[in-house]
């Protein structure tokens, strides 16, 4: 564990703070094109979209927080000490497949992007494959060997990259100030027969990941935050985070609509293509830096998830002997969970056997998956509508009206594009 943080240079700190960590580890290739594609698809006027997307997600993660340091606990383990041992077995059961399928798409996708700067093999399937094991392989000697110290310092070089080439491109590309202006500040969704709202749902569902959330209240814990004390902090923390994630979120949109029509494709195979656009557009330099800002964004997801989703097994290890109603005072002292096997052996797993997924096709799989991990965002919000609003659990940091009102839209808004996502 680090020294806890010092609250006279709160400013300073919520910019290296977790939330910069969440809201990084949540973009990844995926977000990228969507935010591509429906700037291609539908212009600017959909901006407003990464906005409230933005929002919601900063009310799913203030909600997290403050359950965190209300009752000390973090949201597993007042989810499986509170509902009991079937919450364990269905979250086990989630993480796994969560972390197979996503694990593979961030393999893959680094390798993608990596080989697209460094095209060190003629077959670029082959790149693909051994620049993403690489990539795989390095993200875990990191996490090992730097900790949670030298995580935040790469991470944080990372995410400096991408948003300096993502929001200069968009810069050099825009002609429609005031259209981007409208677009921000004017809801409205364009496209016909229903394509527009599509695009729309999805690109607000797109932004600052999904499981990847839960892992908030372990950086925290890494940082030192505990208390009620500490919510102002982290308030401050999330709404520069979000923030950033917005204005990323708005920068490939702007590229999207600035560029002729996109072709097919998804992933990071459209963040190669959408580079080669830029190169016609704004010479080889653009698309060289572009890329290698794309790259960022790719390799601090993969990195993000190495380093944390662990700690989501580690945490389900320690209480797989939980029964409802037990709570935490009656369980063993807090540890700290990288140093135990559960997060290690999680961390080689997660590396590891995702690999599989660079030489089998899964389509079907995927797209089953793909049902099953839309829902995580509307579950996470019912989980805080109902845990948050206990005074007995909460006290004076229970959910008020507007936070209320608020979740209400997120689980609709996010059900809605889970069912969009997996059957539209």
């Amino acid at each position: 564990m680090e020294t806890p943080e010092k609250a006279r240079f709160p400013l300073m700190l919520a910019l290296v703070g977790p939330g910069i960590l969440v809201a990084a580890t949540g973009v990844g290739a995926g977000d990228l094109a969507t935010a591509a594609f429906a700037g291609n698809k539908l212009g600017v006027a959909v901006l407003w979209a990464v906005v409230m997307g933005a929002f919601l997600k900063y009310v799913l993660n203030e909600g997290l927080a403050r359950w965190q340091l209300a009752t000390g606990e973090t949201l597993l383990e007042g989810a499986i000490g509170r509902f009991g041992r079937a919450v364990w077995v269905v979250f086990l059961v989630y993480l796994l497949l969560w972390s197979f399928f996503v694990g593979a798409a961030l393999i893959s996708a680094s390798g993608v992007a990596l080989h697209a700067i460094f095209p060190v093999f003629e077959d670029p399937v082959r790149g693909k494959i051994v620049l993403g094991m690489g990539q795989s392989f390095v993200g875990v000697g990191l996490v090992l060997l730097g900790g949670f110290g030298l995580f935040r310092k790469v991470m944080l070089a990372c995410i400096g990259l991408m948003f300096i080439t993502v929001v200069a491109t968009a810069i050099r590309l825009c002609a429609d100030w005031p259209g981007v202006l409208s677009g921000l500040l004017i809801p409205r969704i364009p496209g016909a027969e229903g394509s527009g709202l599509g695009w729309t749902v999805a690109l607000m569902g797109g932004v600052g990941g999904t499981l990847t959330v839960l892992c908030y209240g372990y950086w925290m814990q890494e940082t030192g935050r505990s208390g009620r004390e500490s919510l102002r902090q982290c308030r401050l923390d999330l709404a520069l985070a979000y923030a950033g994630t917005a204005v990323f979120g708005i920068c490939m949109v702007i590229i999207g609509s600035a560029l002729p029509e996109l072709p097919p494709g998804g992933g990071a195979m459209l963040v190669v293509r959408l580079a080669d656009l830029l190169q016609d557009t704004l010479g080889p330099i653009a698309r060289w830096a572009f890329l290698l800002g794309a790259w960022s964004a790719i390799f601090s997801s993969l990195f993000g998830v190495w380093q944390s989703v662990p700690y989501l097994f580690a945490d389900l290890w320690t209480m797989r002997g939980w029964r409802r109603g037990i709570l935490k005072t009656e369980q063993p002292e807090a540890r700290d969970l990288t140093r135990t096997p559960a997060y290690r052996n999680y961390l080689w797993a997660i590396a590891v056997v995702p690999l599989l997924g660079l030489f089998v096709e899964f389509r079907q799989v995927q797209q089953v998956y793909a049902v099953f991990g839309a829902l995580f965002m509307p579950m996470l919000a019912l989980l805080l509508l109902v845990l948050n609003g206990r005074r007995g659990w909460m006290g004076d940091l229970r959910n008020r009206t507007p936070t209320v009102v608020v979740l209400l839209g997120t689980l609709a808004v996010f059900l809605y594009f889970g069912w969009f996502k997996g059957f539209a």
